[in-house]
């Protein structure tokens, strides 16, 4: 279940060049424009009852069509906070491209982090990585994953790992989608494995570079694809 209390986005890295959602093949292209959505407060509506529309123990990914941190939406991510906060019994997944907005955006009693607020900062390459996972790993956060998406090179993650619940991987999707190599992937997987962290391959791009032959794969199979290679290690963790 999804949560877009914001819409619109920009670049951040390269990661974003040919962004699905906003690059330049997709249908949203040039809407940078950052604005409040109609589903701003839908965690907590309520129906005629005074009960809840969305009911307990669900995640909502939040704000995946955007960025939670961009910072046009400061005054706005005010009043989330306060909604996420109004529902612990939801469990908030939020990934970001911007963690180095992290400390300026926090709610003032967000002390060592919110229980139902599960982090992921996404990195596409070793460049992003070294940037980014030091500066996530130094913030109080309760709940934190590293997103390799797209994943656009070889990562070496062990120097981050000992602080990360989990690590998820996906190439590129989008006409435009780079390759994605599976050694890049399964070198990751060792990466877990050996630090004991779970491991989730999403979903393989639209270029999926295997035995040295690189394939083409259609948008609807990426995920299902990546499935069938069941590399996957999440001992029985409930993803999106």
């Amino acid at each position: 279940m999804n949560w877009e209390p914001w819409t619109g986005c920009y670049p951040a890295s390269d990661g974003c060049k040919y962004c699905y959602f906003y690059g330049p093949y997709s249908k949203r292209y040039g809407q940078n424009t950052i604005q409040k959505t109609d589903k701003f407060d839908w965690p907590v509506r309520v129906n005629a009852k005074g009960e809840y529309n969305i009911k307990g123990d669900k995640i909502l990914a939040t704000c995946f069509a955007a960025d939670f941190f961009l910072p046009e939406a400061d005054e706005w991510r005010r009043e989330a906070w306060a909604m996420i906060k109004q529902r612990p019994d939801l469990e908030f997944l939020i990934l970001t491209k911007r963690i180095d907005r992290f400390p300026v955006s926090l709610p003032p009693d967000w002390g060592d982090g919110y229980g139902n607020v599960n982090l992921g900062c996404t990195v596409e390459n070793q460049e992003t990585a070294d940037y980014r996972l030091p500066l996530f790993l130094s913030y109080p956060i309760k709940r934190r994953f590293a997103a390799c998406s797209p994943l656009l090179g070889p990562i070496d993650l062990r120097p981050y790992l000992g602080g990360l619940e989990h690590v998820t991987i996906a190439g590129e999707a989008g006409r435009e989608g780079r390759v994605c190599d599976y050694d890049w992937v399964l070198d990751i997987r060792e990466q877990c494995v050996a630090a004991g962290v779970t491991f989730w391959f999403k979903a393989t791009g639209s270029q999926f570079k295997r035995d040295g032959i690189v394939q083409k794969i259609n948008p609807y199979k990426q995920g299902s694809l990546a499935k069938e290679l069941d590399i996957s290690i999440l001992n029985g963790k409930k993803l999106f």
